[in-house]
């Protein structure tokens, strides 16, 4: 019971140490030449393949009929969760590295908690100390994730002489990264309406394995059509067994196809901030793969930004406990208050009994 419980976490954590992976490999990828618009062809084709049986034998009996203005409303939001906000991703990074790639992605939470709160799917007493714990908590994650980009401080850790990481960083142009992060942020926030708009939508089509394939279906028809304009060379859609067919496989099934799943399952039980409040976890995660495997240098500045993210995560977490045990005990008090009128209301008075009484006379 106690495990079944900790599942939503234990599913968001591992989704970080995915996404960590992936941004590495997909970061390759793409410096080698790989074009955006066909890694991400690939990437849903392969995630809707690997999909597919799972959702039709496990979603076949819960699965609701599919009319056309919910396809229409499903390819909407996909379009824009999807396929926007991955190629907008992928084409960033042509202009920033991977680690302030990763960075930048954790400006999610605070856009999901803002059109959470104003599209009313996500709740804000600001007047209860949960409310401010989950405003503290995001304000606080997001923070620790500046400072653990940008704020070095003394060195902790001296990957390599070389400073490989820093010479990546100057081959940018200031007018490349500018361009880069704006390409980012508008990723995002895409994906952030994404995250928001999955509540709603499961709420009339609750068969999760199904909606993601579709969704991943409908993502890899826009984009292959979007590819194959922009794309005509067929050399750009070849595939050889280098980093490019490992980077798209583990986007595509492992990515795409197991992690978005567990990202729709814990917007279901949990909603769509907590989803995103473990986001800068991916952050810690990539600086240490890249200091172990790739040498890079680590400072004391990261430890002060990890501390950030680590307490602006329990702030939050706190604040989600807090306004779910408020919220259970407020409807055990609207039950217990329902249960003692309900006689009240429906006992006959003495003044009815004396009514009927005069009636009969």
């Amino acid at each position: 019971m106690m495990i079944s419980k900790q599942m939503p976490l234990i599913a968001m954590i591992s989704t970080q140490f995915i996404y960590a992976a992936m941004f590495l490999l997909s970061k390759a990828a793409i410096s080698s030449g790989m074009k955006p618009s066909v890694f991400v062809a690939y990437r849903q084709a392969l995630a809707t393949l690997a999909l597919a049986p799972f959702a039709y034998f496990i979603d076949r009996k819960r699965c609701p009929p599919l009319t056309f203005y919910l396809l229409c409303k499903i390819s909407i939001v996909c379009t824009c969760g999807m396929t926007l906000s991955l190629n907008l991703h992928y084409i960033a990074l042509n202009y920033i590295s991977a680690t302030f790639a990763t960075a930048v992605t954790n400006t999610i939470p605070a856009m999901v908690f803002i059109i959470a709160v104003c599209s009313r799917i996500e709740s804000l007493a600001i007047t209860e100390k949960h409310g401010w714990a989950k405003v503290l908590g995001s304000v606080l994650g997001i923070s620790g994730a500046m400072v653990f980009t940008f704020y070095k401080g003394p060195h902790l850790y001296s990957g390599s002489k070389n400073e490989a990481h820093n010479l990546i960083a100057m081959s940018y142009t200031k007018k490349e990264w500018i361009k880069g992060s704006l390409l980012l942020v508008a990723a995002n926030l895409t994906w952030a309406i994404w995250l928001v708009m999955q509540a709603p939508i499961l709420k009339e089509y609750p068969a999760t394995l199904r909606l993601t394939t579709l969704q991943c279906g409908l993502s890899c028809l826009t984009t292959t059509i979007y590819g194959a304009v922009m794309e005509r060379n067929i050399s750009s859609w070849k595939l050889g067994w280098n980093v490019n067919l490992l980077s798209v496989a583990y986007s595509g099934i492992v990515v795409s196809g197991i992690n978005y799943s567990m990202q729709v399952w814990v917007v279901e039980k949990k909603g769509p901030a907590f989803t995103a409040i473990f986001s800068p976890l991916a952050l810690i995660l990539t600086a240490s793969s890249s200091a172990l495997l790739f040498h890079e240098s680590l400072y004391w500045g990261s430890v002060l930004g990890g501390a950030m993210l680590v307490a602006g995560l329990y702030a939050f977490l706190w604040g989600k406990n807090k306004e779910a045990q408020f919220g259970a005990q407020h409807k055990l008090d609207l039950s217990k208050e329902q249960a003692h009128l309900e006689p009240i209301i429906t006992s006959k008075s003495p003044n009815d009994e004396q009514e009927k009484q005069s009636d009969k006379i």
